[in-house]
């Protein structure tokens, strides 16, 4: 398991979900167990709110859920009560972000909690920070602007990473690869790398007694002292396709540092040192995420293997091999999430499904469903419950015992 910032797991309130893929930013829930079984109709549904456009996952803090969406032209961070949906507070920008692709245009990422703040990193490349008891902007930046990074093909989506006093994002400028900011003024505290932004959000982990933040970007794996911004070492992995996306994030196990991409560009495994790696084993064989990042439990790897478009498959792999243990061909996208030892996986359908995260075979409880529509963004959980969105409808479930 990746170990969170320890600024971050004194600030966060217990069984919050403050950030993308959780407290640890690696898929895993440590709260209330999930339900042995469900109705065939789904897990009772608590609240539902209409919602504007975006990708970007909700997150659980100190009783709030923060929503990051669309309203016509506006990009709204908006507080919700956990337990009942009401609203607390709004605060909204203007955008002008227009998909060339046809697809939402709303913002990707998902915001961050931490200190009592609000991250955001909108489609345009607009970073805000928001007081999280009021709503009221402590500070924002044009970031994309103010370093010239060009649009891409889908906007700005990586999520943001809170490590001390430094809010570092994958940002693709010239000279801005990789930039940190003061989490208290905005003010610039370092920029690091030439490399184009991919749609990866970065992670952090004490390796070998010092802090490294953890960044797939466009070109490949980058690792920096995150208090500096100096580059311990990078490693180019991406697609020979210029159409291709990194996109999942890097998760840290111990001093293993597992990255994987589609458009047949596969998986790694590195072993850090220092500033040093060693590349363990490397293939397009054993998995190959496209959006949806693995999770870890007792040396297995559990995710989703191919193009989301083409269909994928979900299945298992050993990480220290890249073995495949099994393989559920035709499974169809969604994201997987760690539950003790289940896996909660929410499909792109709509449907979800509990499984054991067992190497030996896939034992799947039927699938039920929990919301109608197109599924993209990640679930955020907290005290029970799943806060899931599609492209209209935010809803929150409870799925605990």
């Amino acid at each position: 398991m990746t170990f969170a910032a320890a600024f971050l797991l004194s600030t966060f309130v217990a069984g919050d979900w403050p950030q993308f893929l959780g407290p640890t930013r690696d898929g895993v829930y440590t709260g209330t167990d999930i339900a042995a079984s469900f109705p065939a109709s789904g897990p009772p549904i608590v609240w539902k709110k209409d919602v504007g456009e975006g990708f970007a996952s909700p997150v659980v803090a100190s009783g709030k859920v923060i929503l990051f969406h669309r309203v016509s032209g506006r990009e709204l961070i908006e507080a919700l009560d956990a337990a009942t949906g009401k609203n607390v507070w709004s605060y909204e920008y203007p955008t002008t972000y227009r998909d060339d692709f046809g697809f939402d245009e709303g913002p990707r990422s998902a915001p961050v909690v931490a200190d009592g703040v609000v991250y955001a990193f909108g489609a345009e490349g607009m970073l805000s920070a928001v007081d999280l008891a009021t709503g009221k902007k402590r500070w924002m930046i044009a970031a994309m602007q103010k370093y010239g990074v060009k649009k891409g093909w889908f906007g700005a989506a990586g999520s943001p990473l809170v490590e001390g006093s430094r809010v570092i994002v994958n940002l693709g400028g010239q000279n801005a690869g990789i930039v940190a900011f003061d989490a208290a003024t905005g003010a610039l505290a370092w920029k690091a790398t030439n490399d184009e932004a991919s749609y990866s959000s970065g992670t952090v982990a004490t390796i070998g007694g010092e802090r490294h933040a953890i960044f797939l970007t466009r070109a490949g794996v980058v690792d920096l002292n995150p208090a500096t911004g100096q580059v311990r070492f990078s490693m180019p992995f991406r697609s020979r396709n210029n159409a291709s996306v990194n996109a999942a994030t890097p998760l840290v196990i111990g001093n293993l540092v597992f990255v994987s991409a589609s458009y047949n560009t596969g998986a790694a495994l590195l072993e850090v040192s220092g500033s040093q790696f060693k590349k363990l084993w490397a293939n397009d064989d054993s998995m190959s995420n496209h959006y949806s990042t693995c999770v870890f439990r007792d040396g297995f790897l559990y995710g989703f293997h191919g193009r989301q478009e083409y269909g994928q498959s979900l299945r298992s792999i050993e990480l220290k091999t890249g073995k495949v243990m099994w393989d559920v061909d035709g499974f169809g996208a969604g994201t997987v999430t760690l539950i003790g030892d289940r896996l909660l996986i929410v499909r792109e359908n709509g449907q979800m499904v509990v499984a054991p995260a067992s190497p030996k075979a896939y034992q799947s409880s039927p699938q039920v469903p929990i919301i109608k529509g197109v599924v993209r963004a990640y679930p955020a959980l907290s005290d029970g419950r799943i806060y899931l969105r599609n492209e209209h409808t935010l809803i929150c479930a409870r799925i605990s015992r």
